[in-house]
């Protein structure tokens, strides 16, 4: 708000657009905005950082902080206590109990951190003052994520006046965003409304629904059981898409590994570089659709790694199924 306690222009031009475009009272909007404060600890953390020069990438040192002791201890203990909320799930969307488990560990540690921040606040302060000029984009995906919590609020979804989240505006168990809510958050329990913060069987359903949604193949590994050959950095792609297939993977020296399902080799791949730049290291994998399902939850390939391996290390103590359905290195 402006020191005369109006909204600023430039606010005031964005709850007249996301009035319009979703059909709210205009003065509801209004008044929404008006109780927005701005997050300090959001812009700062969002800050691009002071040093010059790009950030070396290190997958060792992110997959040993992702896929640690504790996330996988409490995530066997997370699955036994839920184990019928993720059959449910996995039965429905085709997701593994592991995945679901590990996702939710990596985001929370399982709802032990889940944030602490006004929601209202955190994407007011990122949607309108973001810390770097550079990333005009990032401010109006911010913006975007704003109104879909407005309208959230309108359909009484959740309370915009008192939800918390982290301080990019993620909630819940998953660390949904107001628009992951909106389009992909379902009732796992049928109790007739969604409680990502408070009731894990909705938690479990929504993120199985969110990789269902974003291309989640039923029964394929998320590491296709591949061994690649000792050129494999030139087959390396970058995208967020698989961008071949196995028949051209072959002919460039592939070769699948006895004992698996073969029913992988009819899906689109991609081989993927897990770069380790401190250390000059490659961590060369072939990818499925179900890694790139993933990415479309944080688009980094260390995450959808992470969230592999650690699937592949709790599925492992529980016994869980067949371990080439199931994601680590080499499978």
């Amino acid at each position: 708000m402006g020191a005369d306690g109006r909204l600023l222009p430039e606010v005031q031009a964005f709850a007249r657009e996301t009035a319009a475009a979703h059909a709210l009272p205009l003065e509801d909007v209004e008044a929404l905005l008006a109780e927005a404060r701005y997050n300090a600890t959001a812009a700062r953390l969002m800050a691009p950082p002071a040093r010059s020069g790009r950030i070396r990438r290190a997958w060792t040192s992110y997959r040993q902080r992702h896929v640690d002791a504790v996330r996988i201890r409490e995530g066997v203990a997370f699955w036994q206590a839920h184990r019928a909320a993720l059959d449910r799930a996995s039965d429905r969307t085709g997701v593994p109990p592991s995945v679901i488990v590990a996702i939710i560990g990596i985001e929370t540690v399982y709802g032990r951190y889940t944030g602490d921040h006004r929601v209202l606040d955190t994407l007011a302060t990122l949607g309108f003052r973001y810390p770097d000029p550079n990333r005009p984009e990032r401010q109006a995906m911010f913006r975007a994520q704003l109104a879909d919590l407005i309208v959230l609020d309108h359909r009484g979804s959740l309370d915009a006046r008192t939800v918390e989240g982290s301080f990019a505006g993620a909630m819940g168990l998953p660390q949904f965003m107001p628009g992951s809510l909106m389009r992909y958050a379902v009732d796992g329990d049928g109790d007739g409304r969604v409680d990502l913060a408070g009731n894990t069987d909705d938690a479990i359903a929504s993120v199985a629904a969110f990789l269902q949604a974003h291309g989640w193949v039923r029964g394929a590994p998320v590491f296709a059981p591949v061994a690649l050959p000792a050129d494999a950095l030139r087959l390396a792609q970058d995208g967020l898409k698989p961008e071949t297939g196995w028949a051209a993977l072959k002919a460039a020296g592939a070769r699948a590994l006895p004992g698996a399902d073969p029913a992988w080799q009819d899906l689109a791949l991609g081989v993927i570089d897990l770069r380790d730049e401190i250390r000059d290291t490659h961590d060369v994998r072939c990818a499925t659709p179900n890694f790139f399902a993933i990415t479309h939850y944080n688009r980094s390939y260390f995450y959808a790694a992470s969230v592999a391996d650690l699937a592949h290390e709790i599925a492992d103590r529980i016994g869980y199924g067949d371990p080439n359905r199931l994601a680590g290195p080499g499978l």
